[in-house]
């Protein structure tokens, strides 16, 4: 059976309300409710804190990546941490958006969209920002909004294949001559013009961001239009067991510096950026049904919230927790796991280092799950109906650059 993602990825998630002031941690919530079914575990002090310090360091405007995760709740908690703009892929992310906060900035920044998607997007929801990377695309856009005289149009450059984690090379963007061509098209339309690429996700090199720079100032100059904005996109990496990024100010220096050789100091900076945003504010709990020899089957999977364990072969933190609070003193051991389906694809070779002594009944707390982890859910084989709840946690890993347990107010 193929990997399956989710029909719907704004579907809601089970809540359960946590009123207390400070909210309670993941082992308090664990040993209290002793849950059968998985559970996410939210970080709202960490999402503000991390979104605050990107906000505050990025010189530009940061537009948070909707499709990395879009629970309202995950939404306003980087909204209270000074996110104002977010980067929209579809429709219902962009319905979404303006319910919640009515003076978002808000762009579409799908390169592929319907016709529909458009005209609501303009016309019901007051977004002005398009991004395309085909001459249909620009017409489609013109047309469906009705020759708009209050546009911003944002062409997307492709680039080579580069060394991220996850290539993005091959769906979007526009060759350079291409692009050269759709610059010179849309500057007489639009009151706002700009250039964009996406380096990849996780992308491991700062330098990059200075060498598709580079690349974009070579579409601007063959252009000769001047041009508003310069969006680097997305691809801001973040810590997991078998990768530790340069630290996020390394990225920023080569961005900022790369910018300033372009010579346009009428442009304004963008970046879309996702999981640097919101990986370390959520973990889920799943409980151990059944173990067979180093491999643990366990009530969340590939079709779940840990997609990314599944193929993507993605690895994450993970601990034990024991009924009662009381903690193994075995040594560390490399385990798999199966998730709850039926479909042996349901299959994340991790390696996934817990005590030796883990059994059925443990429950296991897996982070860095913010981004692509819940909003990939799909209820193949009934399965799915996790409960979010806040918790005071720190992040289970620490990201180079990002806040550290002295700037999060658990409390808040």
């Amino acid at each position: 059976m193929s990997h399956i993602r989710p029909p719907n990825a704004l579907t809601a998630l089970r809540r359960t309300a946590v009123s207390a002031a400070v909210p309670p941690s993941v082992d308090e919530i664990i040993q209290s409710s002793r849950p059968e079914e998985s559970i996410h575990c939210l970080r709202p002090a960490v999402l503000r804190a991390t979104a605050a310090r990107f906000v505050a360091e990025f010189r530009g405007d940061v537009l948070y990546a909707v499709k990395c995760n879009p629970d309202a709740d995950v939404l306003e908690a980087l909204w209270d941490g000074g996110v104002r703009h977010f980067d929209c892929a579809s429709a219902g992310e962009v319905a979404l958006v303006r319910g919640l906060f009515p003076d978002a900035v808000i762009h579409f920044m799908h390169p592929v969209k319907a016709r529909s998607a458009i005209r609501e997007a303009y016309r019901l929801h007051d977004v002005r920002d398009f991004v395309l990377d085909s001459a249909e695309e620009l017409a489609k856009i013109m047309t469906e909004t009705g020759n708009a005289q209050d546009l911003g149009l944002v062409v997307r450059l492709g680039l080579p294949r580069g060394n991220a984690l996850y290539d993005l090379s091959g769906k979007f963007g526009a060759p350079l001559e291409e692009a050269v061509a759709l610059l010179r098209a849309a500057r007489p339309l639009v009151v706002r013009l700009g250039v964009s690429f996406h380096v990849g996700s996780q992308c491991m090199d700062p330098l990059a961001y200075r060498r598709a720079l580079a690349l974009a100032g070579e579409a601007i100059r063959q252009a000769g239009v001047a041009i508003d904005v310069v969006d680097v996109g997305g691809g801001f990496p973040v810590s997991y067991p078998d990768l530790e990024p340069p630290p996020l100010g390394a990225y920023f220096a080569e961005i900022e510096g790369a910018f300033d050789d372009l010579n346009l100091p009428q442009a304004r900076l963008w970046a879309e950026p996702g999981r640097a945003l919101v990986a370390a504010g959520s973990s889920v709990v799943v409980q151990v049904q059944h173990r067979r020899g180093d491999t643990l089957y366990i009530n969340d999977g590939v079709y779940g919230s840990l997609s990314d364990a599944g193929a993507p072969a993605f690895r994450f933190p993970a601990r034990l927790i024991r009924d009662g609070g009381a903690r193994s003193a075995a040594t560390l051991e490399a385990f798999a796991f199966f998730g709850p389906t039926c479909d042996s694809a349901d299959y994340m070779k991790g390696p996934f280092f817990l005590p030796a002594d883990i059994r059925e009944g443990d429950w296991i707390e897996i982070g860095q799950l913010g981004a692509y982890g819940a909003c990939l859910a799909t209820e193949f084989n009934g399965f799915g109906c996790a409960e979010t709840v806040a918790v005071r946690d720190q992040p289970m890993l620490q990201t180079p650059g990002h806040p550290g347990d002295d700037q999060l107010d658990l409390a808040a």
